[in-house]
């Protein structure tokens, strides 16, 4: 079983800013592939389906971004899945708007849900997918990172958007190493 989380934070307010982008990445691929989020449990929304033959699970966690960990870890221990199954897709200031990068490990970078992620499952080896949404560093970054995406910076990130519809289809059929070697 294989378990895909979008991070975000709920909520209309937050829907179009740029820590949502998760949220917004698997949205787009549920409606590209006509799927809907039909459960909840844990504090978070998510659907469970078969791909390639493969239990996956498809995650928005309703917390708040800083324990986003707290959702993701009751589903691991249901569930029974394995950190190496776990795939995380977040907004990442380090990199510039509409590029991605595909990672299996690393440090949280002082992103909130990742820490608290780590915190949860005690390991930074984790498969993640990090979307680039640059860094104004003449705002305070909480303010930034809850910052309504502008039009500029939405024609970037709609096309990383939509190309994590492939991504996220290879990650379900490639080894990751695989998949970094194809994307990055």
């Amino acid at each position: 079983m294989r378990l895909i989380v979008g991070l975000g934070n709920p909520g209309k307010e937050y829907e179009t800013t740029r820590h949502n982008i998760g949220f917004m990445v698997l949205d787009n691929y549920f409606k590209c592939k006509n799927l809907k989020f039909s459960d909840s449990k844990y504090n978070g929304i998510y659907t469970k389906t078969i791909i390639n033959g493969e239990d996956v699970i498809f995650l928005k966690p309703q917390s708040y971004m800083n324990l986003s960990g707290e959702v993701i870890i009751k589903f691991i221990n249901f569930y029974k899945i394995p950190i190496d199954n776990i795939f995380i897709i977040h907004d990442d200031l380090d990199i510039e708007c509409g590029k991605y990068k595909l990672r299996y490990k690393g440090s949280s970078g002082g992103h909130n849900g990742l820490k608290n992620i780590e915190q949860n499952i005690g390991t930074q080896n984790y498969k993640r997918l990090r979307i680039g949404i640059s860094n104004n560093k003449l705002i305070d970054t909480k303010d930034y990172v809850l910052g309504k995406i502008s039009k500029e910076e939405k024609e970037k990130i709609d096309e990383v958007i939509d190309k994590s519809v492939s991504i996220i289809d290879d990650y379900l059929k490639m080894e990751f190493d695989n998949l970094m070697n194809k994307y990055n």
